[in-house]
């Protein structure tokens, strides 16, 4: 059962976070409770499933990263853990997935490689080839920011 508390709660979880050290205390003080509880309810959102993740959503052109690139590489299957571990400890990459591979597609492994340059991700990437051994690979380049919005529950007022 959803609480009145709950609702608030959950409507300062989808907003940004307080630009603090302890942006959970902030929030628990403006709920008038501690912040241990605000971490509890967040842990017992995850476990039973409401709330799938929590994250953070990179406005990469606002932080100077104005050139990205989708690495699309062609990891052989009995590799695909162990490239993927490694090409995730890059700084440069913010997403790092594998998907099933489809006909006249021979990638399964993408990583969102950031730069202030186009050459700057041809850089991370050529590093990436080389720490990994992946020679097959393509850089994809973003040509626009599209809005990034989620979906927002309990609209009513704080």
């Amino acid at each position: 059962m959803i609480t009145e508390l709950d609702k608030k709660l959950i409507r300062f979880l989808q907003d940004d976070l307080p630009i603090t050290s302890r942006p959970f205390t902030a929030i628990a003080q403006e709920l008038d409770i501690t912040e241990e509880e605000v971490l509890a309810r967040i842990e017992k959102y995850l476990e039973e499933g409401s709330m799938r993740r929590f994250g953070v959503a990179l406005r990469h052109r606002e932080v100077g990263f104005t050139a990205n690139g989708m690495g699309c590489w062609d990891v052989p299957e009995e590799r695909a853990e162990e490239v993927g571990k490694i090409m995730a400890t890059f700084p440069d990459v913010s997403h790092c997935y594998q998907r099933p591979r489809f006909e006249g597609w021979p990638y399964s492994h993408f990583t969102m490689l950031h730069g202030q340059t186009r050459e700057d991700c041809e850089a991370v990437a050529k590093r990436i080839s080389e720490a990994t051994g992946i020679t097959n690979y393509r850089l994809l380049f973003s040509t626009a920011e599209l809005k990034k919005t989620s979906m927002r529950y309990f609209m009513e007022e704080k």
